[in-house]
């Protein structure tokens, strides 16, 4: 019997990437999405597309009653988008959140997972593990932060629930540029390059990202959706347990495109809350679901010359 999986968020960046694999592998998809930040055009011929608010339990009810699994990955994605509406960016990641739990439970949903992120780690010591004590350093930490202490008290009142959280550190690949100024700083410098521009890094260029392709933030969930464990309420770290900084990262993006374009450093204009290092321990991802990443950043930043150089032609 085929299996089916909504996953909102569906058309953006990680969410098309998941259902085009999904897809391939033989699910029965839906992609549920508001359109903010997606494009209908990232998804492959065969997944079943929905518009609608995570916020609104009667869009959700549009989708179907029926899935095996449900992929919530709908979101005000980044910090700065707290900035610009702070009420709405808390209102689409709790109460969306809080939506689409109650969703799970009314339409006994095998399983729902769900997007953290490695921010609310802030400047903790690395490697970054999932036990540590967190003080998330800002809005869109918390909202995060609020939902996995959400899926935790969901599961102690309804124990039938099965709610896995994961905590994506610096994610990029392809289906990105519709992000614009919120996409991975990987990307970005990509296209910096690839037109000759200069990157803008904030400081010296020292900090360091953990980058993870999408392509393995993929693999991940597609693990702990077929995972015949249980976890209950439980939250995974998804990266590489390796870290570069943005100088290194801008030389690899040169060497790949065989060029030589110059950084131009920068005030930080981050002033409270800006992370240093992100290194992910992936321990415990790969002891409970096998996970283990398959993408060098060297590969990874390869794919995104080549698909620049053939949307260019």
């Amino acid at each position: 019997m085929t299996r089916k999986v909504l996953v909102t968020g569906g058309a953006g960046f990680i969410g098309s990437n998941l259902c085009n694999t999904l897809l391939k592998k033989g699910y029965n998809v839906t992609a549920f999405d508001n359109l903010f930040l997606g494009k209908k055009e990232n998804l492959n011929q065969g997944v079943k597309f929905i518009k609608g608010d995570v916020r609104n339990i009667k869009d959700l009810e549009r989708a179907g009653r029926k899935f095996d699994f449900v992929v919530h990955l709908a979101a005000a994605s980044s910090a700065p988008m707290f900035t610009d509406d702070l009420k709405g960016s808390y209102e689409n990641n709790v109460m969306g959140f809080i939506s689409i739990l109650e969703y799970c439970r009314k339409h006994k949903v095998g399983k729902l997972l769900y997007a953290s992120t490695s921010s609310i780690y802030g400047n903790n010591p690395t490697p970054l593990t999932e036990n540590q004590q967190v003080w998330p350093p800002n809005y869109y930490s918390v909202t995060k932060y609020c939902m996995e202490n959400t899926a935790h008290c969901y599961k102690k009142q309804f124990p039938e629930m099965e709610i896995i959280g994961f905590r994506f550190m610096s994610v990029y690949g392809l289906h990105e540029k519709h992000k614009g100024q919120f996409a991975n700083l990987a990307s970005q410098f990509s296209w910096d390059v690839f037109a000759d521009r200069s990157p803008i890094l904030y400081g010296d260029g020292s900090q360091q990202r953990d980058f993870t392709n999408v392509k393995d933030i993929v693999q991940a969930i597609i693990l702990a959706m077929e995972s015949k464990k249980k976890f209950g309420s439980t939250i995974f770290n998804i990266g590489t347990n390796k870290a570069y900084n943005l100088n290194i990262l801008v030389d690899k993006i040169n060497k790949v495109m065989g060029k030589n374009v110059k950084a131009k450093q920068i005030v930080n204009p981050v002033k409270e809350g800006y992370v240093r290092k992100q290194l992910a321990s992936i321990t415990k991802i790969k002891k409970e679901l096998g996970f283990k990443p398959t993408v060098t950043l060297d590969e990874g930043l390869r794919e995104i010359y080549e698909d620049l150089k053939k949307n260019s032609k």
